[in-house]
């Protein structure tokens, strides 16, 4: 009998409309449209506006349009899990909020945080159990409004991050498509280089910590970009030798849209030329969890069943890993 793998069969991304442009930016804090494309690749990136908004109010339509596309219905999703550093409240998960918007009755759900690998861990554990055989369906999403925990003062932070939602998903294969095989590693002592020093149990929301903008994100650049390169660059290569794969067999490449640079060195890294790395950065920055399904919702269209992806990704905490599959259907 064949191996039960867990295959993609199906993506969908949800963007906000307001468009947070370079020349906006430059507003607000010291920067310039030049500065900013030359260090992060990055022209604009999408808010979501309005209040009373969290990380569901883009996960709930990119998922409605994913059951759509994928003629499931609500009832027949097993479990939903949901990838997120920004949830709409600290209780309950996001990913409950987002079944219950869904119409998802019959499924339990959850939420996982590892930071911008955060996908790549929700995407492994996922698979896990539907190769066991226990569930049929199951729905991946990554969704972060980064913008609720961006300092907009801060020059070196508030240019990257951007909001946005992506959903795959994940059916039984018996044909050799799906996930073939993933690495996913952390270091906890990359705590100090990216972080948000507030509003957890160690430091709760107070007058004090709100007055120093203690709830925002805190990031040591140089260090992070250093750690992000050779990680995410080194773990996607691990993974390409040991399944014995080389470049030309790769159809792309999808890494997490943190910098243009960490992305082209990660490309170098594997031998992979750009014109087959799915890239978006320029039109979203970084949105975290949804950075990799938004990717492959935008490249869907090029892909084709059999095709080798390997994605890739790097987080704070510090997160990383690479993930193997073959794409499990053509385009439709």
């Amino acid at each position: 009998m064949s191996k039960i793998r867990a295959a993609i069969t199906g993506v969908q991304g949800y963007v906000p409309e307001y468009v947070l442009t370079n020349a906006e930016l430059e507003g607000m804090v010291d920067t310039t449209d030049e500065w900013i494309v030359t260090r992060t690749g990055i022209k604009e990136r999408r808010i979501l506006k309005g209040e009373n908004k969290g990380a569901s109010h883009m996960a709930i339509p990119a998922v409605k349009a994913l059951l759509e596309k994928t003629n499931t219905k609500p009832e027949e999703v097993d479990l939903l899990i949901c990838a997120t550093t920004t949830p709409d409240m600290v209780f309950p998960a996001t990913a409950n909020i987002i079944a219950a918007g869904v119409g998802a009755k019959n499924c339990f759900s959850f939420d996982l945080q590892a930071a911008c690998s955060g996908f790549l861990y929700t995407l492994v554990t996922a698979s896990q159990y539907v190769e066991s055989g226990k569930y049929k369906k199951v729905v991946v999403v990554g969704a972060d409004k980064m913008s609720s925990i961006v300092d907009y003062t801060d020059r070196s932070t508030c240019i990257i991050f951007g909001d946005g939602a992506g959903a795959v998903l994940l059916e039984p294969t018996t044909d050799g498509t799906g996930l073939i095989d993933y690495i996913l590693r952390s270091d906890g002592t990359g705590e100090p280089h990216l972080h948000m020093k507030a509003g957890g149990s160690r430091k709760p929301a107070s007058h004090e910590t709100i007055d120093a903008r203690l709830h925002t994100i805190y990031q040591e650049g140089s260090v992070v970009f250093k750690v992000a390169v050779t990680n995410m660059a080194d773990t996607a290569a691990e993974l390409m030798e040991r399944n014995g794969l080389v470049n030309d067999d790769i159809a792309f490449l999808a890494p997490h849209q943190a910098n243009k640079r960490i992305i082209e060195a990660t490309a170098n890294r594997t031998g992979i030329p750009l014109e087959r790395v799915m890239i978006n950065i320029q039109k979203y920055g970084n949105t975290t969890n949804a950075t990799i399904p938004l990717c492959l919702w935008e490249y869907e269209k090029q892909l084709k069943k059999g095709d080798n992806i390997i994605m890739a990704a790097f987080g704070g905490g510090f997160t990383w890993g690479a993930i193997y599959l073959k794409w499990a259907y053509d385009p439709k």
